[in-house]
This record gives structure tokens, C-alpha cells and sequence, in this order.
């Protein structure tokens, strides 16, 4: 498993709005500044934070994105799935994929479902208030 530019970025975006979290709708751009990010990385990140639910949206003048809910109640692993998809080690441990049919002789199963569990337990227990402190 490795983190991409998404995940991370998804991340920063929002460390970003928490920490300005009371300040109305924060625009891109002003967090394309502070994070020294690309505008259109950002974007992207953005458009998928919004489709999962973790941020609101405002167009106009004084529009841009806010948290929809407190920063205590957002995992590390949900806004991580949100621009990753998937944190599987192996593609047969992936959300939605179809059983293996080796499950049952595979040696190296085992080993890797107990990896899967540390992290998804590990992400699980940080909040997005852990990462603005």
C-alpha cells in the first residue's frame, strides 16, 4: 500500500479547512496558497471530498469549501479512502473485489489481512482534530 498525491493531498485540504473551520467557506485557492499545492490538484482532491460527503460547497464570490461536520468526527481512514479508493495491501482485500479463488491454499492470506487490520485500525483511531494539533 502506498499513499498517492490524491490521499495525501485530500488530507491536506482538510487539515486546511479544520484548522480555519468557523471561518466560513474557505476558497482553493487560499489553500493552494498556504500548502504550496497546485490549484488543480486541489481541485480534484476537492470534487472528492465533496462527493463523499466530508465537505460542503459554496460557488460565488465568497464560496469555497467547509467541513460538514466537526473535525473530531472525520477518521484519518475515511478521508484517506475518499481520494484513494482503497488501502488494501492486495487487490484481493479490496472493497468490492471478487473472492479469490486460491483464498483457501493461499499461504500469504493470512499475513496480509492482519497487515490490512493494523492499518485500518491505526487510521481509524486518528481524527482529523489529531492532525490540527
Amino acid at each position: 500500500m502506498m499513499i498517492t498525491t490524491k490521499g495525501r493531498n485530500a488530507l491536506k485540504v482538510m487539515i486546511d479547512l479544520a484548522r480555519h473551520e468557523g471561518e466560513g467557506f474557505i476558497s482553493l485557492a487560499d489553500i493552494a496558497e498556504r500548502q504550496h499545492e497546485s490549484l488543480k490538484y486541489l481541485e480534484s482532491s476537492a470534487k472528492q471530498l465533496s462527493a463523499a460527503g466530508l465537505v460542503l460547497s459554496a460557488r460565488g464570490k465568497s464560496g469555497g469549501y467547509k467541513l460538514a461536520r466537526g473535525a473530531q468526527d472525520y477518521t484519518v481512514a475515511e478521508i484517506l479512502l475518499s481520494g484513494e479508493g482503497s488501502l488494501a495491501p492486495v487487490s484481493c482485500l479490496e472493497s468490492g473485489a471478487a473472492p479469490c479463488e486460491n483464498a483457501g491454499r493461499c499461504m500469504t492470506l493470512p499475513l496480509f489481512k492482519e497487515l490490512d487490520e493494523v492499518i485500518m485500525g491505526f487510521l481509524n483511531s486518528k481524527t482529523l482534530k489529531d492532525l490540527v494539533k
